[in-house]
């Protein structure tokens, strides 16, 4: 549990609580270690945290049991695929994409026509992700 600070206050990781996997044994090592070396420790457990508990975990989580995500993207497309990897911009390597979207009629009238196509590997840019569901 983080705790809450306003915008106007400002702490640095040093004022933090310690995180939970930080044990006894650790502790006193970093005590003793130079500042920068604490410094990479602190952020290194911060990032593991975040991709263990945070809306990561579902990339991280698909990731290592190589399970399917349905993505929902910006050009109005849906991705059955498996993540390879991905980074903290939700940039996503992906492999076995089924890309679904609908095409409607040029008159307009009528119903569209679902339509998908396979994809061996793709580079999705993060930006385009709307929502990620893990299957």
């Amino acid at each position: 549990m983080s705790p809450n600070f306003s915008s106007s206050q400002t702490r640095s990781y040093r004022q933090l609580q310690p995180h939970h996997t930080l044990t006894a044994v650790v502790a006193p090592f970093l005590a003793s270690a130079p500042v920068q070396l604490t410094f990479e420790y602190e952020v290194s457990v911060l990032e593991e945290h975040e991709l263990t508990t945070g809306p990561l975990s579902i990339l991280q989580t698909a990731t290592r049991a190589h399970s399917q995500v349905l993505i929902s993207c910006r050009n109005n497309r849906k991705l059955l695929a498996r993540v390879k990897a991905f980074d903290r911009h939700c940039n996503m390597v992906l492999e076995n994409v089924k890309e679904m979207w609908t095409e409607k009629p040029k008159g307009g009238k009528g119903k569209g026509v679902n339509k998908d196509r396979f994809i061996s590997k793709m580079f999705l840019r993060g930006d385009s992700v709307i929502l990620v569901l893990l299957s």
